[in-house]
């Protein structure tokens, strides 16, 4: 179970820092992303995103490799 979790961090977190790098309308238009889009503004709201994507995709390769 541990290991279908880890793998789950990793792919969201690469979906998150895909979407900031690439600049997808379709990740910053949703309705979850648009508050953080409108209080900071899209390069911002990229920078968060990509780096919450690095800090998941660095949990989950950290606890794989820690167990």
């Amino acid at each position: 179970m541990h290991y279908f979790l880890q793998a789950l961090f990793v792919l969201i977190g690469l979906l998150s820092l895909l979407a900031a790098v690439f600049n997808w309308n379709w990740f910053f238009d949703a309705r979850n992303s648009q508050f953080i889009v409108k209080n900071a503004g899209r390069k911002q709201a990229r920078l968060f995103y990509g780096a919450i994507g690095c800090l998941m995709i660095a949990t989950g390769v950290f606890f794989f490799f820690s167990i």
